[in-house]
């Protein structure tokens, strides 16, 4: 699954476009490096994303192409949500 998509179907960003922006804008990186929109994930992958004053690094634990809001949040494990005050990263 393309990392764009997963952003969005797991709820991280609310939409593709914005997906696609931070990743052009080098705001998210996999497994340490950074990501085009288009970078294909895996189960298990490691995702660092900068999103507004928010940093947020999670495991991916599972790939679907659909699913209920209410279960977006199983898709990954939190590692590391820190954020910062007022500024942009």
């Amino acid at each position: 699954m393309r990392i764009d998509k997963f952003l969005k179907v797991s709820r991280i960003v609310k939409r593709r476009t914005v997906a696609k922006e931070i990743c052009g804008a080098g705001r998210v990186k996999l497994n340490g490096r950074p990501a085009k929109a288009g970078s294909e994930l895996s189960v298990g992958d490691k995702l660092e994303v900068v999103y507004g004053t928010r940093l947020l690094e999670v495991e991916v634990a599972e790939l679907r192409e659909n699913l209920p809001a209410k279960e977006a949040a199983t898709l990954y494990t939190v590692l590391r949500e820190e954020r910062q005050g007022g500024e942009e990263w």
